[in-house]
């Protein structure tokens, strides 16, 4: 049941991550260059997240 839990609560942080990069893509205004750092950091942070939910069992 833990790992459920845990799978659905990264599941719904990664699609509202990976949705919030994605909207600030739709402004004409804002270019790829403008938001690829925030893509970087996204990565990064859903990285994160799963490797300490998943990989970090001491």
């Amino acid at each position: 049941m833990q790992k459920l839990t845990t799978f659905l609560g990264c599941l719904l942080a990664i699609a509202f991550l990976v949705g919030l990069a994605f909207t600030l893509t739709r402004s004409s205004m804002i270019g790829f260059f403008d938001v690829l750092p925030v893509y970087i950091l996204m990565g990064i942070a859903i990285f994160m997240m799963v490797f300490e939910a998943f990989f970090d069992k001491k």
